[in-house]
């Protein structure tokens, strides 16, 4: 990924919904002005969420999600089903496409009970409005001056009939769904350094940072602030030339406790998972989550989750790294289950603890759903920064910045 481009967790995530043959890939092509989505006249043509990233004006960059047929049916129709909900826990704005001729059905209800219950900002369009008289729906009296005054709307993908007041509605939901959380700029004031330390990424592709490491230093730029990058063993080195001392050290949790003894006190000291953790909405209950190490029995099971697929190293954190040091920790023989990408359960009762990544490449949406998920179950949930920093000793200070959650952590 190239700096300038915006990372999928930062796009709003718009799914495009429906029974099958309603034309959901006909709007999405006609939303976006390209051939997105294969259309056809077969019911089932769309047999997996298609995901595509891009920017739509008069909002910018987006997610588009153009899914399966609601009303699918057979042991593969299940799945596809299962796939559609999925996309729910990470959709900012949903769009109902249904046949204008054929009206709202018991799938389409469903459907909206489902966006109301998860709070999700909707419209339902009516397509194929170019073969019906746009003043009356199936079964519903409901004219055209009505859908000015709802989320409701007639729709021809084929004529383009409303397609751009359907764009600028999409954009007027979305402006709904910005986070109110931010990464570092808040912290910073112009003319502040910050040193980052990153060691290399094996993971990450040859000749780029990895995702969190870039979003940060936008970040950092555009608070008009300094970013100085170092490598773990260059760090003692460059804080000892810079000739002014930075406002924060931000460094990789692998490196913490090497990190954490070459700064000085009297700088702030954080890590990129701790800052991705706030940014997502999870800080003060991953702060909390930690403790949970401390009460681990003889076969309990964690849940260790990423957001991202990436291809596995030999010394990977999430599968070997945490897991040996939660046991060195514990000093207990631990049950370690791992999900990645969109996979997550919806049974977490089995699990003792969750310890969910920094989550850059989820949208807040789906980090929220995961917490809810965890908080109604009643399992404690962490990220990998925070466990990382409390099982070395250095929570405390690597939240110092944030003197409210550091207050409820020492209470």
């Amino acid at each position: 990924m190239g700096l300038n481009d915006t990372p999928s967790a930062n796009r709003i995530h718009i799914g495009f919904f429906g029974r099958r043959n309603a034309g959901k890939s006909s709007i999405v092509n006609a939303v976006t002005g390209q051939e997105l989505a294969i259309v056809s006249d077969v019911k089932g043509t769309t047999t997996d969420p298609v995901f595509k990233a891009m920017e739509l004006l008069p909002l910018g960059p987006v997610m588009i999600i153009d899914t399966p047929g609601i009303d699918d049916r057979g042991s593969l129709g299940e799945l596809r089903i299962k796939k559609t909900r999925q996309v729910l826990n990470k959709t900012d704005v949903a769009v109902l496409v249904i046949d204008f001729a054929k009206g709202r059905t018991k799938e389409d209800e469903e459907l909206i009970a489902i966006f109301k219950n998860k709070k999700i900002p909707f419209l339902v369009i009516y397509n194929k409005a170019d073969l019906k008289n746009e003043n009356t729906i199936h079964s519903e009296k409901i004219t055209g001056n009505d859908f000015e005054n709802a989320n409701e709307m007639a729709v021809s993908a084929r004529t383009g009939y409303n397609v751009d007041k359907l764009k600028e509605r999409i954009a007027a939901l979305a402006h709904t769904t910005e986070s109110k959380f931010m990464l570092v700029g808040d912290l910073l004031q112009p003319s502040d350094f910050v040193v980052l330390v990153t060691p290399i990424d094996k993971a990450a592709p040859k000749g780029r940072l990895i995702l969190p490491q870039q979003q940060t230093i936008r970040d950092i730029l555009e608070a008009d602030a300094a970013a100085i990058v170092v490598k773990e063993y260059e760090l003692r080195e460059a804080l000892s030339n810079l000739g002014k001392k930075p406002k924060l050290v931000i460094t990789d949790s692998q490196v913490f406790a090497k990190v954490s003894a070459d700064t000085p006190k009297d700088i702030w000291l954080t890590s990129f998972s701790i800052l991705f953790a706030r940014y997502k909405g999870l800080l003060q209950t991953a702060v909390k989550g930690a403790k949970a190490l401390e009460v681990l029995q003889e076969g309990d099971k964690v849940l260790i989750s990423e957001g991202c697929t990436h291809h596995r190293q030999c010394d990977d954190i999430g599968t070997v790294k945490l897991p040996r040091w939660i046991k060195a920790y514990t000093g207990k023989q631990i049950i370690f289950e791992s999900t990645s990408g969109m996979e997550f359960p919806g049974e977490l009762s089995d699990y003792k603890l969750i310890v969910h990544c920094g989550g850059c490449m989820l949208n807040d949406r789906e980090m929220k759903y995961r917490q809810k998920c965890a908080r109604d179950q009643q399992v404690p949930i962490t990220n990998y920064g925070i466990l990382i920093a409390y099982m070395q000793g250095i929570l405390k200070r690597s939240i110092s910045m944030f003197p409210h959650i550091l207050m409820e952590m020492e209470e």
